[in-house]
Formats: C-alpha cells, structure tokens, sequence
C-alpha cells in the first residue's frame, strides 16, 4: 500500500491508531498522512474555526517531532486539516490515493471538537470501498505475527485473501483459516472446506504459513473472538458485509458486532462490487 490515512483527535487513545500506522508504514514503506476534521457545526463562528486550525496545528507539529523518528526515512509523514463531516473528509481524503489504506482507533475522545473517533470509526468504514483496520487501546501491538482469516460460504469471503496474503509476507506472518459456521449442516461444511483448500493452495504458492480449523457456533463473532484472543492473534480480517438501503449503506450484523467487540485490531474489506450497485456511490467526488 503506498499511503496511510490516519484520522486523529489528537487523544492518546487516537493516537494508538497512529502507532499502529507506523507499524504497517514501516513495514510497506508507505507514506503517512494524518488528519483532523473540524467540526462543521461552528457555523458562522469563523474565529472557533481560526483557533480549532492553529490548536490543530500545534498538536500535529508536536506529533510530527516525537513520533517522525518512528517512521522509515523513505516514508513520507504529514498531515492536513479539513472541515465537514469527520467519515466522509477521512474516506475522500484516503480515495484521493491510489493503493491506500485507513488505520483510526475505534475510541478517543478531543477536547478540539465534537469529533469523536469511535462513533466515525464504524462510519469511515461504511463510507469507503477502501481496507480499514480499527485498533482498541486494549492491546499493545508491537508486531502482527498471527492473522485470523474467518470464512464463510459466501462467493466474497474470499476478496480479503490477497490483501491479508501482502500483509502476512510483510510481517511474515501465520494465518489462521476459521471456517465459521451457525450451521451442522454437512453440506455447508463440505462448501467451507472446498473455500479453504482454494485459499491454501494459494497461500502455499505465496509461501505463507497458515493452520486451518472448523468453528461452529451460536455466535460466529463470538466464537472468532474468543479463537482470536485464545491463540494472541494480532488481527482478525472481515469483509465488511454491508447491505444497501436506497439512501445508506448499513454493516451486517457480523461486521457490526466485530467491529463493535473485538479487542484485537480488525481488518474491514468491502466486496469490490458493493460501490457500484444500482447505482448507488458513496465514495468522494
């Protein structure tokens, strides 16, 4: 990926996002960009606006000092400061990049605006057909040495294998293949199984490690959880799973719960062909 977008509030729960930015930016020698978004309901009180851009300002300069050393010398770092509303400037800001990707914390809190991460981190993530990855405070991320890649018996389940593949050779990672599953039906095991065998037989020709184990459950978000939490993993990937309604587009309910739930960061993949049905575009411009 050649450039990371990071949302800041500038709270140190924020600024974890920010942290695990560096990590993937490191890792792909991507470029960083931060940014703030001011909040759109100062209205005609321009001078609000006025000290929100410079208070802004200052804080990114001190983060640039403290944390430019972090960053690869090759990887660019800078930051930009826009007005409206915080999901869609963060999702055109991120589309306004080829191979981009959105890294934001899901909690965090500035006394700069009413800009709260955690209730745009579900937002951005609706609004953009680009990979985001939401982080908790919760859990020190210092490398990502275990992937969970949850599968079910949808012809999308398999779109966030590429990406997952680019992130598990860069931080030489292992992959956990769950196939999870509601169901004791021998015929969604066998469609399961069928998904699996495709994706390893990819990851075998990529040279990436990955284990692969059968998971059935009430609760397939739980169940990926706690499977999660059980072997230290360091993300879990999903596809968003949205459904569209003619005037929004809504997270299913198993990217909903995880991305409301998970204390282990978790990658959001949209189906490629989601942005483009019926019409219906969310992305900027």
């Amino acid at each position: 990926m050649k450039r990371i977008i990071v949302p800041l509030d500038f709270s140190k729960e924020s600024i974890k996002g920010l942290e695990l930015a560096i990590l993937y930016a490191n890792k792909f020698n991507s470029d960083l960009q931060m940014v703030f978004v001011q909040s759109d309901k100062a209205g005609k009180f321009s001078i609000k606006l006025k000290n929100q851009y410079d208070a802004a300002m200052d804080e990114f300069e001190t983060i640039i000092r403290k944390y430019k050393k972090k960053l690869h010398a090759e990887c660019d770092f800078s930051y930009i400061i826009k007005s409206g509303k915080v999901h869609e400037e963060v999702a055109h800001q991120a589309e306004a990049f080829d191979d981009s990707m959105i890294i934001c914390s899901t909690n965090g809190e500035s006394g700069l605006s009413d800009y709260i991460i955690g209730s745009n981190a579900y937002r951005i993530v609706q609004e953009t057909d680009r990979p985001v990855i939401t982080v908790t405070s919760d859990k020190y991320i210092g490398e990502v040495k275990k992937i969970v890649l949850p599968i079910d018996i949808t012809k999308e389940t398999r779109e966030k294998v590429p990406l997952v593949a680019r992130i598990a050779k860069a931080f030489d990672s292992e992959i956990h293949i769950i196939k999870v599953t509601g169901s004791t039906n021998e015929g969604i095991h066998n469609k399961l199984r069928m998904y699996a065998t495709q994706i390893k037989k990819f990851f075998d020709e990529q040279g990436i490690k990955y284990q692969s184990t059968l998971l059935v459950g009430d609760n397939i978000t739980d169940s990926t959880i706690e499977y999660a939490k059980t072997i230290d993993a360091d993300l879990i990937a999903i596809m968003t799973e949205q459904t569209t309604t003619i005037t929004n587009f809504l997270l299913g309910s198993f990217a909903y719960q995880m991305l409301n739930t998970s204390p282990i960061p978790v990658l959001s993949v949209t189906p490629k062909g989601l942005f483009f049905t019926h019409g219906l575009r969310t992305t900027g411009g």
